[in-house]
């Protein structure tokens, strides 16, 4: 690549590469090198790029003439690879069930995960339903880990949440095992079984008691999870296992995920720092009651498993139940937090109290994090959207009228087209079955408010609205008028790639 002092910046043609430019750029920091774009990537390449390591990148240039005349690099895809660490798919696409999906144009890089004390854990294949990735994810914890969690409502939960539930009970654990393609659930007695031969094999591996072993599977409803690939995969992979092993889990755990989903934060108990991580997974059949698909975060604070419960149910709430992609609330859904107690601090009490403060605002974050990027990952999603509701008459009439601004298919489809239609919006408000006052509504895109107290605010411009829809990240505002109520939901928008990927999700 060419140097910035280049007389001829070098010119990379990403024509029919859509979706690669979030994991291109990290490469591409070099000023010297051009970028020659098809028009629907070049609004992404204008925006400003989280890179890895705190590094920023400048706008990148897009003339239109390069577009015409650039050539394209052969071996461009091995060149970058590098960037997503540890045998990712290649560039610009993740792989389900032997399909190649286009990484999302939202994407977030993996941060660096430091190790956290007390906390050993990999991945492996078992070849469950996807050949050539790992497909089953481990981790183990030393004697005396606390643990929390929280689960679908969904009536027709899986084999998995059903045992992680009595489980929990007892407020300890020693290991995970999660696998994926696959998610155990309407499997009757044989799911059953194939919870109880895995929780066995791996309590024997971690010289520990079967219900100290939590587990989690995500994947295709309704198909056995074979209990002897998955117990045959777990004694090499025990033997892998590390403190660095937070990226390859977080990509062994995705499905119809195109990036792996990782948060990191640091807080203080006392005068004692303490570390917490976490990785999701989640993608579609995501509109969940208490966080999407899969979750798992570790700790090295040494938290009462009552505290912890209490820190983990009020952070989802306000993260992952904040969240939708497609109104649909998966069988599997489950988060756990897991607590190993490695850090030397004061000893916190079982009610838990003032001096989690700190802590529970790491958990808080991380979860926001990992929420956001699931929505960032929605399938075939192209845009991210905030929805904010004020004026309501109740924090949960906001949230439900917020919720179905989010989960309508008019609004969203509206937002993939790049559409101000925003009486969409006022029929979503409507059909809520929330205290409303037409009279009184008041809707906002991107800062710019058209309606105000049910009329159409005198000498609006829609210019500036259809500018802001253009974007990546989309913004709306409405204001009930009745009350003091409010919340803020996120979701993307829905576009033919939804229906290409679930339409042929088993095949």
């Amino acid at each position: 690549m060419s140097s910035p002092d280049a007389a001829s910046p070098e010119i990379l043609s990403l024509a029919g590469s859509r979706g690669r430019v979030g994991a291109l750029v990290g490469k591409l920091a070099d000023p010297g090198v051009t970028l020659a774009v098809p028009k629907t990537e070049k609004q992404a390449l204008r925006e400003a790029v989280a890179m890895p390591g705190g590094h920023s990148l400048a706008p990148l240039r897009c003339p239109a003439a390069a577009a015409d005349s650039a050539r394209a690099v052969p071996g461009l895809d091995a060149a970058i690879a590098g960037i997503l660490p540890g045998g990712a798919p290649p560039i610009g696409h993740a792989t389900m069930a032997g399909k190649d999906l286009p990484v999302s144009p939202l994407m977030l890089p993996l941060p660096a995960m430091p190790p956290v004390a007390g906390v050993r854990l990999g991945s492996g294949r078992a070849g469950i339903r996807y050949q050539g990735r790992e497909d089953v994810t481990m981790m183990v914890f030393p004697a005396g880990t606390t643990v929390a969690g929280v689960f679908t409502k969904n009536k027709c939960p899986g084999a998995p949440v059903d045992w992680c539930r009595n489980s929990l009970k007892a407020g300890r654990a020693r290991a995970l095992v999660v696998t994926a393609g696959n998610s155990n659930v309407f499997t009757g007695k044989a799911g059953r079984e194939t919870c109880q031969a895995t929780a066995r094999a791996m309590a024997e591996l971690a010289g520990c008691k079967p219900g100290e072993v939590f587990l989690a599977s995500t994947g295709v409803i309704g198909q056995r999870l074979p209990a002897d690939v998955v117990v045959a995969a777990l004694p090499p992979l025990h033997g892998t296992l590390a403190e660095d092993g937070w990226p390859g889990a977080a990509r062994a755990i995705m499905t119809t995920d195109t990036f792996p989903k990782g948060a990191t934060r640091t807080a203080r108990i006392g005068e004692t720092t303490v570390t917490v991580s976490g990785i999701a997974k989640g993608s579609g059949m995501i509109a969940p009651d208490m966080a999407t698909m899969l979750c798992f975060l570790a700790t090295d604070a040494k938290i009462p498993a009552a505290a912890l419960q209490k820190i983990l149910s009020r952070g989802s709430d306000r993260s992952f139940n904040c969240v939708t992609v497609d109104s649909d609330t998966s069988t599997s859904d489950t988060v756990l937090l897991f607590a190993t107690g490695a850090a030397k601090h004061p000893r916190v009490p079982a009610e838990g109290g003032a001096m989690l403060k700190d802590f529970a605002r790491a958990v808080d974050e991380v979860l926001m994090d990992l929420a956001l990027m699931v929505a960032r990952d929605g399938e075939g999603a192209q845009k991210l959207i905030r929805i904010e509701v004020t004026g309501a008459v109740s924090a949960k009439s906001a949230r439900r009228i917020a919720m179905s601004i989010a989960n309508s298919p008019l609004v969203k489809t509206a937002i993939a087209g790049e559409d101000a239609n925003w009486g969409r919006i006022v029929m979503a408000v409507g059909k809520a079955g929330e205290p409303a006052d037409r009279d009184r509504l008041s809707v906002a895109v991107g800062g710019t408010w058209m309606a105000r107290e049910g009329e159409v605010v005198p000498g609006y411009d829609e210019a500036p609205v259809v500018a802001h829809m253009q974007g990546r990240e989309v913004e709306i505002a409405v204001d009930i008028g009745l009350g003091r109520g409010k919340a803020t939901v996120w979701t993307c928008d829905l576009t033919h790639g939804y229906i290409d990927i679930n339409g042929a999700y088993r095949s």
